[in-house]
């Protein structure tokens, strides 16, 4: 196919290198300069998102959050303006639900599809193609799309309409953030009461307690590596969506408002740009201990 790509920060390059391995034909733009590699693989870099969606039949977003997702659509120079009936647009940002239905209204009146794919599985998924992809949108479309996701991911699901694919990663959120905040508390008690996290850590995999988050989380850390990964401040973003659903809804959310603050604690450190596992700092500092410190 011929696939338009625009957004390829950290999770976005790795997911185009996918497709051009695949065999598709690639029209790049992202906010700095296309990447290199994707280049040397055989993409093709474009000047605007309007020369993308002129070039590809399906056009992929990757982006931070719902206003640049909006800007790249209908801005000027947008995919709107180069977009022609038939053609198929795939967010597969973490963006608002709500925003989600208007964009993809927004596109039909012009004639194309609209998939809301958002992802989960963070760097590490998307470098190894081993994403979770919840998708919204007609079946048609996904059926069209789905060589695509399979290209890309692990686990493809199809949620709903438009829209459930963003609900579904929202709920995913909430998910990962409390796991994390556990996973967290966990080791800093260990830590504190005088054992060795790292053997906790170990002792606790092959028990109930084992998720994802304890395995790669856990072990950042232990280890103190909190480059992203996964930012706090996109982190952030997805549990303010999380929250305002919440409220449009009648809903309490205690504990997803709780894993909230204790980001806004990282981000008051200067800690937006460091990974989710991080985290575990803004309890550290309520203890004043560390995990790995001596009891």
């Amino acid at each position: 196919m011929n696939i338009g790509f625009i957004g390829l920060g950290i999770m976005g390059a790795p997911m185009a290198g996918h497709l051009i391995a695949a065999g598709h034909s690639l029209f790049l733009k992202t906010r700095r300069s296309v990447p290199e590699a994707l280049l040397a693989a055989g993409g093709t870099a474009c000047a605007t998102a309007a020369a993308v969606a002129e070039r590809a039949d399906t056009i992929i977003l990757m982006l931070p959050d719902t206003p640049d997702v909006e800007q790249v659509l209908f801005g000027a120079d947008g995919v709107a303006e180069g977009l022609s009936p038939g053609k198929t647009v795939i967010d597969m940002s973490s963006i608002a639900p709500l925003a989600t239905k208007d964009f993809a209204a927004r596109i039909a009146e012009r004639g194309g599809a609209y998939l809301d794919a958002p992802v989960s599985g963070g760097e590490v998924g998307a470098k190894n193609a081993a994403l979770s992809i919840m998708v919204g949108g007609e079946p048609e479309a996904f059926e069209r799309a789905r060589p695509l996701f399979e290209a890309m991911g692990k686990t493809v699901t199809h949620v709903g309409p438009v829209g459930a694919g963003q609900v579904a990663k929202v709920a995913n959120q909430i998910i990962v953030a409390l796991t994390i905040e556990a996973v967290a508390e966990g080791l800093l008690f260990a830590s504190k009461a005088g054992a060795d996290p790292a053997k906790v850590r170990q002792a606790i995999t092959g028990g109930l307690a084992t998720s994802r988050i304890l395995e790669l989380h856990g072990a950042r850390m232990i280890e103190r590596t909190f480059d992203p990964g996964f930012r706090i401040g996109l982190h952030q973003k997805d549990l303010n969506l999380a929250l305002e659903g919440a409220r449009t809804l009648g809903l309490s959310l205690p504990a997803t408002a709780l894993a909230q603050q204790l980001f806004s604690a990282c981000v008051a450190q200067g800690g937006a740009a460091w990974d989710h596992s991080a985290m575990v700092k803004a309890l550290e500092a309520l203890a004043n201990h560390a995990v790995g410190d001596a009891a």
